[in-house]
């Protein structure tokens, strides 16, 4: 551990220690950030407050000469790391207590191939930031719903969002890595070179090693969309959501449809009167002939009162950051979640029953429709394992003060335990800090399989194990 550098008690030791952390800084591009330095309280934070730690130094990689110099200072010293991608999960696995925060964010190099339609990306690059890069010649790649999110995490972990019903998963759409193993070598992997590492990497998060850049294929969504949000009564949640259920699931590929059930943000297009209160939104994106798609949301606006309508044709970057303002980095969160198997009249009822006593105004409680393209990927063609559910549950807590903690945390674990019955699986992406054996659920017995045999190949001694771990077994 890194402890043995910050509490070093013989001048040898430090003279030792010293030496070596100034032989990393020569062999850095980029800088290293140690505890006293103006920089260090805004370069180690993490999106989750929950998560203050306190790195004993965060190597900010420049280049992937940067990352080798940091994974074999940190090995040779037996020193505990985290990668800082975007820092942008619930689990708050980007930094780490008196160790080494191995920071990617300058990593932010985005080169389109617009002839071929593929994008190669460093792992520091946030969503937005490849947004804006591809929308420039009109291309997009499946990828999440907030523009802060990092391309790393949300990668490695499967990644779904607005047009992955018609275009399939992020890791669907992952041509290649180039990867930094726990050795320190640097490898590419793909269909043709190191096949098992590029299964793994496609939905078994960071276990196998640092991704320094990923290459896309991408796909034509034009930059305008028919896209937006219906806003409905929570007295009328029921009923809604029975028609919901089974509404959106005729829906073709080209349109995703999903509900968020919150309290209303001070949005415009809602009742003014409504701001503040629980509601359930429904937002979309159409990727189809507008007319169409106004069509197709029709009865979602009769079917029972709506309150609130800012459907439109917006521009494809403003819709993937829509979102944005309703998760600035820095408020506690804890977020508990289920591969729904359906929604039930006792779902809703549970669903409901726990809507009515939402801790604080920013907790939401959030439902994507999956399906599509997403589901027609052989269940074995990567390591993200369940294709087939058709919603996602994600109980996503968040308030602003500690002495909330308690309650916020019991809400979310009673409203998780109380949908147990609907569930199967979880979306590796969505867990807190859980434990093994929740990991474990993420995928199928025989995609864990492989996962901890690739796991024993590329990492087995368990170097990259501030993450959702998959632990190797040795023989």
């Amino acid at each position: 551990m890194f402890s043995n550098f910050t509490l070093s008690t013989t001048s040898k030791q430090i003279t030792m220690e010293t030496l070596a952390l100034n032989g990393l800084k020569n062999k850095m591009n980029g800088t290293v950030v140690e505890p006293g330095d103006p920089t260090y309280d805004e370069v180690r934070k993490i999106w989750n407050g929950m998560f203050d730690k306190k790195p004993a130094i965060i190597a900010r990689c420049s280049s992937v000469s940067d990352v080798v110099a940091a994974v074999n200072f940190a090995r040779k010293n037996n020193i505990t790391i985290a990668i800082k991608g975007g820092g942008h999960n619930s689990a708050g696995t980007g930094s780490c207590e008196d160790g080494l925060m191995i920071d990617l964010s300058p990593l932010k190099k985005i080169t389109v191939d617009r002839k071929n339609k593929t994008a190669s990306v460093q792992g520091g690059c946030l969503w937005g930031e490849v947004d804006a890069a591809l929308q420039q010649f009109g291309l997009a790649i499946p990828s999440g719903i907030i523009s802060h999110t990092g391309v790393g995490g949300l990668t490695l972990g499967g990644g779904f969002g607005w047009i992955s019903r018609k275009y399939g998963l992020t890791i669907d759409n992952l041509l290649a890595v180039e990867l930094v193993t726990a050795d320190g070598r640097v490898v590419h992997a793909n269909e043709a070179e190191n096949p098992d590492l590029y299964w793994a990497v496609r939905g078994g998060g960071g276990n196998f090693g640092i991704v320094t850049e990923f290459q896309f294929t991408c796909v034509e969504v034009g930059t305008m969309v028919y896209s937006g949000a219906i806003v409905k009564r929570i007295e009328d949640i029921t009923s809604y959501i029975k028609f919901h259920r089974e509404y959106v699931r005729k829906m073709p590929d080209d349109m995703t449809i999903w509900m968020v059930i919150r309290h209303s943000p001070p949005l415009p297009f809602i009742q003014k009167e409504m701001h503040g209160k629980l509601v359930v939104i429904i937002p979309f994106v159409w990727l189809g002939a507008p007319d169409k798609g106004k069509e197709l949301m029709q009865p979602i606006r009769e079917i029972s009162e709506t309150i609130g309508d800012g459907s439109g044709i917006h521009p494809y970057v403003a819709w993937q950051a829509a979102f944005d303002g309703l998760v600035p980095h820095g408020a506690r969160n804890y977020w508990k979640s289920h591969h729904l198997t359906g929604i039930s009249d006792a779902c809703i009822d549970v669903l409901r029953e726990y809507s009515l006593k939402m801790p604080t105004t920013e907790c939401e409680i959030f439902i994507p429709h999956m399906e599509g393209a997403i589901s027609r990927i052989p269940v074995d063609a990567t390591a993200f394992s369940h294709r087939t559910t058709p919603f996602v549950l994600n109980i996503h807590t968040r308030w602003q003060s500690p002495t909330d903690d308690e309650r916020c945390h019991a809400w979310a674990k009673e409203l998780h335990d109380a949908t147990k019955p609907f569930s199967h699986g979880v979306y590796v992406n969505f867990l807190s800090n859980e434990g093994e054996e929740r990991v474990r659920q993420a995928y199928s017995e025989e995609a864990w399989a492989r996962l901890v045999n690739a796991k024993n190949k590329w990492d087995s001694e368990n170097f990259f194990r501030i993450n959702q771990n998959i632990k190797p077994e040795k023989p």
